[in-house]
């Protein structure tokens, strides 16, 4: 139980941390800007972590399919932003991302990896949006997508090993120590709206 409330207690440190990575916010021109972006905001990181750790609930090859499905789409949405493509709601679908994400986590039912990777890969479009407006017009696309893409890569590992952590840890209370982090990540995204 120690381990549960740390992670809920850690989550909600990073709540009180303003959220960065929005649309018009801080510089952006290079592989580190787009690596720094994603990294850059509660929302964000939020939401990427919660792939991971939603990943590794559902265990075998969703660990490696879940993941590349946000990455992949979201390098979509990267492009779309880039070349002005507007996606509405951008905003509020990455915050949503973060609701959903950690409900879903929360609930802790199995789901069919090809439902989980519909569900990533849509809200990972908002996310890309967010990172390929960003970007400046004198930068590299490519470099900057390559450090978004990296970034994001990186979160979803934590995610997977956080949770990996916890259920090798305490095997027993491990499944409903993920869930209440699950819920932190929703109810912390429920807070966001409100900020």
């Amino acid at each position: 139980m120690q381990r549960s409330a740390f992670l809920t207690a850690t989550i909600l440190t990073l709540a009180a941390s303003p959220a960065m990575a929005h649309i018009g916010v801080g510089a952006v021109s290079s592989f580190t800007a787009g690596f720094g972006h994603p990294i850059g905001g509660l929302d964000h990181v939020l939401a990427m972590v919660a792939v991971g750790v939603l990943a590794a609930q559902l265990g075998g090859k969703s660990v490696w399919f879940v993941p590349a499905s946000f990455v992949g789409m979201m390098i979509v949405g990267g492009l779309l932003g880039m070349i002005g493509v507007p996606v509405p709601f951008v905003e509020l679908g990455i915050v949503g991302s973060v609701v959903v994400l950690g409900a879903v986590i929360a609930v802790g039912r199995q789901m069919h990896m090809g439902l989980a990777m519909t569900l990533v890969g849509l809200l990972s479009v908002f996310h890309g949006h967010a990172h390929g407006t960003e970007m400046s017009i004198n930068a590299s696309g490519i470099d900057y997508g390559l450090g978004f893409a990296m970034a994001t890569a990186l979160l979803h590992v934590f995610g997977i090993g956080l949770s990996i952590g916890v259920q090798k840890a305490a095997e027993k209370i491990a499944p409903m120590a993920i869930r209440v982090g699950g819920g932190a990540i929703a109810a912390t995204g429920v807070a966001l709206f409100v900020v």
